[in-house]
């Protein structure tokens, strides 16, 4: 899990285009919007974006998708669990 997590960070560095940071400068269960990232509505739907295109997962209710990203460690479970074979 912890390979995928890192996996998981480099993806959103990419998506989000977080020039300049490295998968360890992000926690894993640091919060990515608000005080953690920072990320805002424009981020989520890059994140959902990623989240199709990589996993093959939709995210249609946006409260859903408030708990899949609250932090690194919630998308790694979560697209565990879902993810398209």
């Amino acid at each position: 899990m912890e390979d995928f997590k890192r996996l998981l960070k480099l993806q959103i560095i990419e998506a989000l285009n977080l020039q300049g940071m490295q998968p360890e400068e992000i926690d894993d269960n640091a919060p990515l919007f608000g005080e953690g990232l920072g990320l805002d509505s424009i981020d989520s739907l890059e994140m959902i974006v990623l989240m199709e295109r990589n996993y093959g997962i939709k995210i249609e209710d946006p409260r859903e998708g408030r708990k899949i990203f609250e932090s690194v460690s919630t998308m790694a479970e979560y697209i565990q669990a879902n993810r398209k074979k």
